[in-house]
């Protein structure tokens, strides 16, 4: 019977909402969860490593990265949260550099990501810089971005996330 573990880094609480869905869907199927937390070795004791991260200038972040390096042999479904964009093109390039980073003997057997909401601090910044450079139209986009990313992740991408979690277990 195959072990299974949950590694989640999330710095807003969006990559945690979406470990707690694939915790769910683990529970209802009866796997055998072995670790549930933050990047650790002790994760590596699975067959089946999920790995939730936050999106880090455009690929994971660091702690999910030290992690992923150390992986050997493994099947490995990553999941993870961005605040900018909601295109699928995007998400894909996100998760494209993060399954390089995977040493060439894992397996990914499913992988899921939506828009997160960002922090306050970052909607105030893009505000004092369109106040810096009203003749600048990104950051009008940057923050239309910034508030349609305040709902995510909504239903929907549970939804989705669950169907992705639950194909990858069957």
């Amino acid at each position: 019977m195959k072990k299974y573990s949950i590694s989640i880094s999330s710095r807003t609480g969006n990559t945690a909402l979406l470990g707690e869905q694939v915790r769910e869907c683990l529970k209802q199927k009866q796997k055998e969860l072995v670790y549930d937390g933050a990047p650790a070795e002790k994760a590596k004791e699975a067959d089946v490593v999920f790995i939730g991260f936050w999106t880090d200038k455009g690929t994971c972040d660091q702690d999910t990265k030290t992690l992923l390096e150390s992986l050997e042999e493994k099947d490995i479904f990553l999941f993870g949260t961005a605040g900018f964009g909601v295109s699928e093109e995007y998400f894909e390039q996100i998760l494209h550099r993060v399954k390089t980073i995977l040493p060439t003997s894992n397996r990914v057997i499913g992988t899921y990501m939506c828009q997160g909401k960002m922090n306050m601090a970052v909607r105030n910044r893009y505000e004092m810089l369109q106040k810096e450079h009203p003749e600048d139209k990104k950051y009008e986009m940057l923050i239309a971005n910034f508030d349609q990313a305040l709902t995510h992740p909504d239903e929907d991408d549970i939804s989705k996330l669950k169907q992705a979690v639950f194909h990858a277990i069957s």
